[in-house]
């Protein structure tokens, strides 16, 4: 019973898995200190405050805090061009460097007396019947 245990932890997508959760963990702070120490000061110096926690909405003697649901998306917006645009892309221009993608050889030949295309094991052409 530990065996299985054993080789389930040390399989390599379990390994995988929890190498992203924590490179994960630490990317999430990275790009939360970018927005909180960078672009929220930006925004504030357009608009006036860094977020959008301000903007509430009185509702009956309650508050509807739409505010702070806008500055979770920019959050967010934020951290998807971040990754996008530093992983995402980085990472297609690597593969496409080092494995370049290799042409299909061609499915069909021309017929040498009409030229149409028939499949490359044909005998015949299927538009003129003549042999190939």
């Amino acid at each position: 019973m530990l065996k299985g245990f054993r080789d389930f932890i040390l399989r390599g997508n379990v390994m995988d898995l929890a190498v992203a959760v924590i490179i994960g963990a630490a990317f999430t702070a990275i790009v939360t200190s970018l927005t909180a120490n960078i672009i929220n000061p930006l925004l504030g110096a357009f608009i006036g405050k860094p977020n959008f926690d301000y903007l509430v909405a009185n509702v009956h003697g309650g508050e509807v805090k739409y505010g702070s649901f806008i500055t979770s998306v920019v959050n967010f917006l934020i951290l998807a061009a971040v990754v996008y645009f530093f992983l995402v892309v980085p990472t297609q221009y690597l593969l496409r460097r080092f494995h370049p993608q290799q042409a299909e050889p061609p499915s069909t030949k021309a017929c040498p007396q009409c030229l149409g295309d028939i499949p490359i094991g044909a005998t015949r052409c299927k538009y003129c019947t003549q042999p190939v």
